[in-house]
């Protein structure tokens, strides 16, 4: 049962991050003062990708939970660390973010120390 809680929680919480940064980069607001921070409420509350990003990201939240009843955070957070190498990925093709090499390091360095600190 941990691998199906691993994959909700991996899948839920990669398409709620582009979700809710596809979401939020549509905004368009540089002023985060006062002002330009009601704006940014208004707009967290009613973009219809925003909310859809943070209720998969709170599915992803509670298959976690649910994974961690199950299986011990040894194992748990190593091997949700996959997620970042998906969003990596998806984050070139489905928000047209340019992914060079280094990101792609950067991205393989944090899920190899991930692993590396969990053994």
């Amino acid at each position: 049962m941990r691998w199906v809680w691993l994959t909700i929680s991996v899948v839920f919480g990669t398409f709620g991050d582009l979700l809710t940064a596809k979401g939020m980069s549509a905004h368009g607001i540089e002023d985060f003062g006062v002002g330009g921070l009601r704006l940014v409420l208004r707009h967290i509350g009613t973009h219809p990708l925003v909310l859809l990003g943070i209720l998969f990201d709170a599915l992803s939240f509670f298959a976690l939970m649910a994974l961690l009843s199950v299986s011990e955070i040894s194992f748990a957070v190593p091997a949700s660390a996959s997620s970042y190498i998906v969003k990596t990925a998806l984050a070139g093709w489905y928000l047209g973010e340019n992914v060079t090499p280094r990101r792609w390091w950067g991205a393989i360095c944090v899920t190899a120390g991930i692993v590396l600190i969990s053994l």
